[in-house]
């Protein structure tokens, strides 16, 4: 069996000490909880196997009551995507999964065609990592620090390779800026090489993990799409979700 005959595996790191929203993933939305929501989108998507990594047992238990799988992982991981490497050796010791997808355990509201985007980014290029953005159409996120630019060179078929993330504006002069989206998909051997690395000078000045990849050489791809999905961190922002999800929206 080869690699790629098991298909993308997509993992969703959640956590339950979120600073600015306390127990965010078990946060109500329309009668589910916000991380069984995301679980449902993941699965929607057709991609592949989906599990949620987490070491919180009331996740475990409202995902597990939802029909969904769980890996239960250290509480000490800095990062989701140090989480998301610890699930993908115990789900897949057989390193049968080439692709591994991280999708935040905060995006109740995701288009399930956006997980497909940035697996069919990876698949189709030479990149260790792909990821997505959207053209900034509100002059306002241009200079918003919170919104983080990706900046890269164009390829084939809406794809960019990317040069550099920052939250500043940038770049400069004439054409369209792109809002970067926090979902990746990672070549497997990337992804562990990745969580090895110490953290990096530029990732820890701009506080953007994924300039360790960059700084020690690694291939960053990223695709175009049309929307921006909606990540919950604030307790406005949860609202939003629950009334996007009552409009039938979702």
């Amino acid at each position: 069996m080869s690699a790629f005959s098991a298909g993308p595996l997509i993992l969703i790191p959640a956590r339950m000490e979120s600073t600015r929203l306390p127990g965010k993933p078990l946060a109500d939305i329309a009668g589910r909880p916000m991380i069984v929501r995301v679980w449902e989108r993941a699965v929607a998507s057709g991609v592949g196997r989906v599990a949620v990594a987490t070491d919180s047992a009331a996740v475990r238990d409202a995902v597990e009551a939802a029909g969904g799988h769980v890996v239960m992982t250290r509480a000490d991981h800095p990062s989701g995507s140090d989480r998301i490497a610890e699930a993908a050796l115990a789900l897949d010791p057989e390193r049968r999964h080439e692709i591994i997808i991280n999708v935040q355990g905060d995006l109740p509201t995701l288009d399930p065609a956006l997980i497909r985007s940035a697996a069919d980014a990876l698949a189709h290029g030479d990149a260790d990592i792909a990821t997505l953005a959207c053209v900034i159409a509100d002059d306002a996120e241009k200079s918003d620090p919170n919104v983080v630019k990706a900046i890269g060179t164009p390829l084939v078929g809406g794809r960019f390779r990317a040069l550099y993330f920052t939250r500043a504006t940038a770049p400069s002069g004439e054409g369209p800026l792109f809002h970067h989206i926090g979902l990746y998909s990672y070549r497997r051997a990337a992804l562990e090489r990745f969580v090895a690395l110490p953290p990096a000078t530029l990732e820890t000045r701009e506080r953007l993990e994924q300039l360790r990849a960059l700084e020690n050489g690694m291939r960053i791809d990223f695709a175009l799409v049309d929307t921006v999905p909606l990540g919950v961190d604030t307790a406005v922002q949860l609202e939003r979700a629950r009334a996007a999800f009552v409009a039938g929206e979702v």
